[in-house]
């Protein structure tokens, strides 16, 4: 064990150490846990060794990862681009998010009602200008354009639809 520079009486914890103390409270992607080791200062060859051991030993799984975001980020009411965008920031192949996203088995209508509510209450907008405010809203949390004009009954840009 190395010292640690902060307090050289007390010995670095290893990177395996370190990575299972961030899974132990909550699940973490391959990428993420390497990330936050090489900022933590492990060497990127250490890290890598910590994270392949963690994976042999089944405490870190990227499927594990991907299908518990899904389920949280779509309880949390956000659309299925959002969940794909931030799926895609962790490394997480485009095949696997459509599987995810489609067994989700979400309704992603009633998910946006369900926000819209949340955030203006139960009456409907009183001017064009409101309903376009609120198909933003529904849009930056990552609804189709579809979804959105059907929950807001607003015409909106298709071209949001297009991004993979």
């Amino acid at each position: 064990m190395r010292r640690r520079p902060d307090n050289p009486d007390k010995p670095k914890r290893t990177a395996y150490d370190k990575a299972l103390g961030l899974l132990a409270r909550r699940e973490h992607s391959r990428r993420e846990l390497k990330t936050k080791l090489r900022q933590n200062g492990y060497e990127g060859d250490e890290a890598t060794a910590a994270v392949d051991r963690l994976g042999e030993q089944q405490y870190q799984d990227d499927d594990r990862f991907a299908e518990i975001l899904v389920r949280s980020r779509a309880g949390q009411g956000y659309g299925p681009q959002r969940i794909r965008a931030e799926l895609k920031t962790h490394a997480v192949p485009d095949v696997r998010i459509r599987e995810l996203l489609d067994a989700a088995d979400v309704d992603w209508e009633a998910s946006a009602v369900d926000q819209l509510r949340r955030r203006y209450g139960g009456k409907g907008p009183v001017d064009h200008a409101e309903r376009a405010r609120r198909a933003q809203f529904l849009l930056r949390r990552g609804f189709a354009a579809a979804t959105v004009r059907r929950a807001t009954h607003a015409e909106v840009d298709d071209a949001a639809d297009e991004i993979d």
